[in-house]
């Protein structure tokens, strides 16, 4: 079944129905302030930090799926119907949703009433706009009443979730005509609010979610319009703190009216933080509130959104002749790898912003995607990165965007993690010639003050490989390498333990990861390169010599015959071998030893890759390993905690099957 289409004049993805497969959802905001949009509107936003700032409230793993969101109730006579389709899921006359870059359009007609909505955040601000046209397409008037929705999350979106003695007891607002404020814990130790305000005369408001929802009822049926329409004018004093405005409009034989809806966060200083006693200071919502009064405003911002999107795209594009590898290349992938630069991996419809931050793998790897588009934030990425390194050259896995402070929850010991850091370097210096940036003072996560540099940074990195390594010569896995899953130091057999946290790595000197061997190698050429670059040929020839050893002892230790072995577990036995029963082959190892330089020379890349064909490849993409886990292993970990084909259980992951592009390519298969 068909539910949209490319529209690549607008460079939008057009949704044709809304009762998609899953929700279909797009990415707001490109600087400090964000959000996640489906295409019925579900997802919340938030100011830098998906847990720590989130504004409002979404519900993962809800019945039916993708609950709250930005919904517009709208009662036409007796019909009432929202233009996303939820919560109602009245039937509706006509529907589309454009996802487009950086902004997503809802429209929708019932019963001669269209309504489109564009959601978007201006670039360089902290608010998202709701910008709303309603026409009447029929010969008479209509009188229709509108109610826009949120519901408040209290801040922190985990303890929003868990702390209910507390969070019952603490919402807070504050109503002025046409505004409501989310207040909550300002007038103790925050000194930021959240807004909901609307250019729509109102003429009533509620804020507690049981007067206008109903504490029996569901959103599809609140309690106020289903009782005659008529908000409450409730005043939440803790409990569920939510905004609507209630508006009336008058719409003429084909006439139209436009307003916009702003969501936003305010700051205030310290010592600023009140206009009067007990009154939060709106200096800062005021003066984004005034500029909407003119029509023409949010226009004007979309047009500027676009146009900042068309000048980061037209850094990098391609003439193929082939329309989908033009569409990818030129406009989805690159949105993509800005996405993921902005948000890393910590918010999405299957992260709930509140267990991920900023991982520090993921945002490394991730500056391979965009440094050609923002060269100079990827510059602060980087060094923002080095910062959360520890002064052993071991990396906090993840850390917060807001704090910029290590995520020790997370765990450590992802050994592949340091040497992120070096290629991404290298990346920014091969695309901008800025040496400058090895030079940066840069501390460590448990020394701030370190007098060291990026540069040092980089060998650190380096040298925590060395320095960890098993009987075979190859890198110690710790925890797990890029497969978080393959967890050969855990040994857990209690339940709901986390995989990434059990096991004492510190004493495990045996597991050894061919992955991260690979990956070394590659490494060792970038630091190889950044040192002849800087003319110190000496250093470079020491991490030339290095890397070739390391090669050797994959060569020698890694090869099975027609493909490299996975790892060595923690009783030195083979994984990834003809050996095993169960997987026998897995595609991280090819990938990244043959990116590594290892087999180019002697035939073993253009087998390793042959056997990557036969037994991993699908019409679907390659699969992670062969055959799947069908019972749990101890000593293999999360791997084998999956079902046959699921996950990193013989899964298909889109990030590994570039990789094998990548090494096709090396091997003069194009």
């Amino acid at each position: 079944m068909k539910y949209g289409y490319f529209d690549d004049e607008h460079r939008e993805y057009v949704i044709t129905r809304p009762d998609t497969p899953l929700p279909w959802i797009n990415y707001l905001g490109s600087d400090q302030f964000f959000g996640i949009i489906s295409n019925t509107a579900g997802g919340y936003c938030f100011y830098q930090d998906a847990r720590l700032r989130r504004l409002t409230r979404y519900r993962y793993n809800n019945v039916p799926m993708d609950s709250n969101g930005r919904y517009l109730y709208i009662r036409d006579a007796n019909c009432l119907w929202n233009p996303m389709w939820k919560p109602t899921k009245a039937a509706l006359d006509s529907y589309e949703c454009r996802h487009g870059l950086g902004y997503t359009i809802i429209r929708a007609e019932k019963n001669g009433l269209e309504v489109t909505i564009t959601f978007f955040i201006p670039v360089g601000t902290r608010h998202e706009v709701w910008d709303v046209c309603i026409r009447n397409h029929t010969d008479s008037p209509k009188q229709i009443r509108l109610w826009p929705f949120v519901e408040w999350c209290l801040w922190d979106a985990w303890d929003d979730m868990t702390n209910f003695q507390r969070n019952f007891s603490t919402g807070e607002v504050e109503i002025e005509n046409q505004a409501i404020f989310h207040v909550t814990e300002y007038r103790e130790r925050r000194n930021h609010y959240a807004y909901f305000a609307t250019t729509f005369p109102t003429s009533g408001f509620d804020t507690n979610r049981d007067a206008f929802v109903g504490l029996h009822n569901g959103l599809h049926e609140p309690r106020v319009i289903l009782e005659g329409g008529h908000c409450r004018n409730s005043i939440a004093h803790g409990w569920a703190p939510i905004a609507v405005h209630q508006i009336d409009i008058e719409l003429p034989a084909k006439g139209e009216m436009s307003g916009c809806m702003l969501l936003g966060y305010a700051e205030n200083p310290a010592t600023n933080k009140y206009s009067e006693t007990g009154v939060a200071n709106k200096a800062e919502f005021r003066s984004v509130f005034a500029r909407y009064q003119n029509s023409e405003t949010a226009e004007q911002e979309l047009a500027e959104l676009k146009e900042y999107w068309a000048g980061l795209l037209s850094v990098y594009q391609v003439h193929t002749g082939e329309e989908v590898v033009d569409r990818m290349v030129n406009i989805w992938n690159q949105y993509q790898c800005m996405t993921t630069f902005n948000l890393s991996r910590s918010a999405s419809f299957y992260e709930s912003g509140i267990g991920r931050g900023m991982g520090y793998r993921d945002s490394n790897q991730d500056i391979l995607g965009f440094v050609h588009l923002i060269p100079v934030r990827a510059r602060q990425r980087i060094l923002d990165l080095a910062a959360t390194q520890l002064s052993d050259g071991s990396c906090f896995h993840q850390y917060q965007p807001l704090t910029k402070q290590g995520n020790a929850d997370i765990g450590g010991g992802f050994n592949d993690d340091p040497l992120w850091l070096v290629l991404s370097t290298a990346a920014y210096i091969r695309e901008t010639g800025d040496a400058g940036i090895l030079t940066e003072r840069v501390g460590f996560s448990d020394n701030p003050e370190a007098n060291t540099t990026l540069l040092d940074h980089l060998t650190i990195s380096l040298q925590y490989t060395l320095d960890h390594r098993g009987p075979h010569g190859l890198p110690l896995i710790g925890h797990a390498d890029w497969n978080d899953c393959l967890n050969l130091n855990c040994f857990s057999e209690t339940p709901g333990e986390s995989f990434q946290l059990a096991g004492h790595i510190e004493n495990s000197d045996v597991a050894e990861s061919l992955m991260i061997a690979g990956l070394f190698c590659k490494a060792c050429d970038d630091m190889q390169d950044i040192f002849n670059m800087m003319g110190q040929q000496e250093k470079a020839e020491q991490y030339r010599s290095t890397g070739e050893a390391m090669r050797g002892v994959i060569l020698q230790h890694g090869w099975d015959g027609d493909w490299f072995l996975r790892a060595y577990d923690a009783f030195s036995h083979k994984l990834g071998s003809k050996e095993n029963e169960e997987g026998r082959i897995f595609i991280e190892s090819q990938g990244w030893c043959i990116l590594g330089g290892v087999g180019l020379k002697n035939g073993y890349a253009q087998k390793a890759l042959r056997s990557v064909k036969d037994r991993l490849a699908t019409p679907d993409g390659i699969i992670l390993q062969q055959p799947a886990f069908r019972r749990y292993h101890v000593h293999l970990g999360e791997i084998s905690s999956y079902p046959p084909g699921y996950k990193e259980n013989a899964g298909i992951f889109t990030h590994n099957n570039t990789w094998i592009q990548i090494a096709e390519t090396l091997v003069g298969n194009g």
